[in-house]
């Protein structure tokens, strides 16, 4: 069943059309990816799902309700979360307090403490560090509370802009387990990535954007063994 589905979403910037037209669809318990070069239109899919920008055509659907330019509260408190690219956590606030921040809508507080336990079982360093401030954490560690962060307003879809930028190859397979253990408890992930090898290897289903549109479409393990997918992102020696 699609939990969401984008159609013929088109967003232009001063002219500029960054997305051309782009469908497709998120099934409830997957993890999809959108890959692709720089420019190619994947975080302006997920500042439009997130109501951040305003598509100039086309409709997007959660749970078969049109949420088309929906207020940006309104998208999160049905069940839609984003981990932006570049981290953005509150550097001068505690790990605790940012964990805090992601639950803000809420006011279940013994349910919000045992979230915030699960996040420190998911991660147990946050746990170690939940009194330091976020600024003088590692790449990895702000990464890691970035997506606890996320899982604090407990989303059925968790969207996730780059979460491997920037940091070190150990670093990113500790991130790519932890993305396959949240599906694997039963969160629905939309990902995009520019590390398309491993973002394909934890997908259930891939998309590739160029320039705004989507060119190719597949299972993970299709798009990986695809010629042009593998030449064009991946290098020929690439190897599933």
């Amino acid at each position: 069943m699609s939990l969401l589905q984008v159609k013929n979403l088109k967003v232009n910037f001063g002219g500029i059309e960054a997305l051309k037209g782009i469908s497709f669809n998120v099934d409830q318990g997957q993890i999809v990816t959108l890959i692709g070069a720089n420019g190619a239109g994947k975080s302006t899919t997920l500042r439009a799902i997130s109501s951040l920008v305003y598509p100039s055509e086309g409709s997007i659907y959660y749970e078969g309700r049109d949420i088309t330019r929906l207020d940006p509260q309104k998208i999160v408190e049905m069940g839609i979360a984003m981990v932006p690219e570049g981290r953005r956590v509150f550097s001068n606030l505690t790990v605790n307090e940012n964990l805090l921040i992601g639950a803000y809508l809420r006011k279940d507080k013994a349910a919000i403490a045992k979230d915030m336990d699960h996040v420190y079982d998911i991660f147990p360093r946050l746990g170690e560090r939940h009194w330091q401030l976020a600024g003088t954490l590692s790449g990895g560690e702000q990464q890691m509370l970035a997506v606890g962060r996320g899982m604090m307003s407990r989303p059925k879809i968790l969207m996730m802009d780059e979460p491997s930028l920037g940091l070190a190859p150990m670093v990113v397979q500790d991130i790519f387990r932890i993305i396959k253990r949240l599906n694997e408890e039963g969160m629905t992930i939309l990902l995009i990535e520019q590390n398309a090898n491993a973002a394909l290897h934890a997908a259930h289903y891939g998309y590739v954007l160029e320039t705004g549109h989507v060119a190719m479409q597949g299972t993970g393990r299709e798009l990986l063994e695809n010629r042009q997918v593998r030449e064009a992102y991946l290098g020929k020696s690439a190897k599933r």
